[in-house]
């Protein structure tokens, strides 16, 4: 059986460079994307105090920080991050298996609530022939990634929605969260693989994670309602 959502859920990216700033746009945006997103930049800046902050605003976190190292470490820092009370945590799936097992299994000892792991594939801002040492495609590649992290028990990839049908179609056990969503006449900035709201879903997206286009936007919270609506008319 498919692992989906029945409603593709929007993530904001709080990719501001202040505290301050990333708890305003959390407060003007409460009540419509149901998550937001800390990643390296907001972390480093504010530390865990931020996503606590975040969830006593009702929100589920998604802490960013895409994971790569010796399995030990990647374990341990799975364990901080989930006593922090995060709902979903990225680790980079060519840490391999022994890394991946080692922070599955790290989740599945914590008592209470375990927050959903999502391993990195092949990043939005990649364009063919830029990773170095990969021969395959983008997409090739991106799927023998995610054919790895099924494997090892992860919750889902994070992948470009141009990667997500295909990996769908061959790892039913995996949700798949989409960056680089550029609304209809969106700038791409430095995303090289992008797609609409729409298209995303339409491709098999459980979770979309916009930023700049909300955050620039000179309304954010009609800038994340016009998404939110692009994605129901796909859905």
């Amino acid at each position: 059986m498919t692992k989906a959502l029945s409603n593709p859920q929007l993530i904001v990216a709080l990719d501001v460079p202040h505290k301050t700033e990333a708890l305003a746009l959390a407060r003007t945006l409460a009540g419509t994307a149901p998550w937001c997103k800390v990643g390296m930049e907001m972390f480093t800046h504010a530390g865990p105090a931020l996503l606590e902050e975040l969830v006593a605003l009702g929100y589920k976190v998604f802490l960013d920080l895409k994971f790569y190292d010796i399995p030990h470490t990647v374990a341990q820092a799975v364990k901080a991050a989930s006593g922090i009370g995060v709902d979903m945590i990225t680790l980079h799936c060519q840490g391999g298996e022994r890394m991946c097992h080692a922070a599955r299994e790290a989740v599945a000892g914590l008592p209470g609530k375990k927050p959903l792991l999502f391993g990195v594939t092949v990043l939005t801002s990649f364009a063919q022939g830029e990773m170095p040492g990969i021969q395959e495609s983008t997409a090739d590649f991106a799927l023998t990634l995610a054919k790895g992290a099924q494997m090892w028990g992860l919750d889902g990839v994070v992948c470009s929605g141009h990667e997500a049908s295909g990996i769908k179609a061959s790892c039913p056990a995996l949700m798949c969260l989409c960056p680089g969503i550029r609304p209809s006449g969106s700038a791409a900035d430095d995303q090289r693989r992008t797609m609409t709201p729409a298209m995303a879903v339409a491709a098999g997206a459980d979770y979309l994670v916009v930023g700049r286009p909300i955050i620039a936007a000179h309304d954010p919270r009609v800038a994340a309602e016009q998404i939110l609506a692009d994605m129901t008319s796909a859905a």
